[in-house]
């Protein structure tokens, strides 16, 4: 699996209405419908209330290689300059070690 976390920054509220937008216009849920997504959620950090982030986590690279050569990244660009967001990205890739798991409440 393979998760980016995507940053997107702006200032008067923009950040989140272009969220609200993504999902009141089904961009978000044809995102979700996609063939190897298994995650698109977006949360606002307590914070900072002028950044959005976006956790979207693939099942491999050709998923996601598939997703950026859709209608919708044009669609998603298209509102990212409406907003004039800017972005920073963390990319992750999952592995089968979890040492962790001891540790977690479930």
């Amino acid at each position: 699996m393979i998760t980016v976390n995507l940053y997107y920054k702006g200032t008067n509220g923009n950040a989140r209405a272009f969220a609200d937008e993504m999902e009141s216009s089904g961009i978000a849920d044809a995102i979700r419908a996609e063939k190897g997504n298994l995650r698109y959620e977006y949360f606002q950090p307590l914070d900072d209330p002028e950044t959005i982030l976006l956790i979207d986590s693939w099942s491999d690279q050709a998923a996601i290689d598939a997703h950026h050569a859709s209608p919708m990244m044009a669609q998603l660009a298209e509102l990212r300059d409406k907003y004039d967001l800017h972005m920073t990205v963390e990319r992750f890739v999952s592995d089968e070690y979890r040492p962790d798991e001891k540790y977690i409440r479930k």
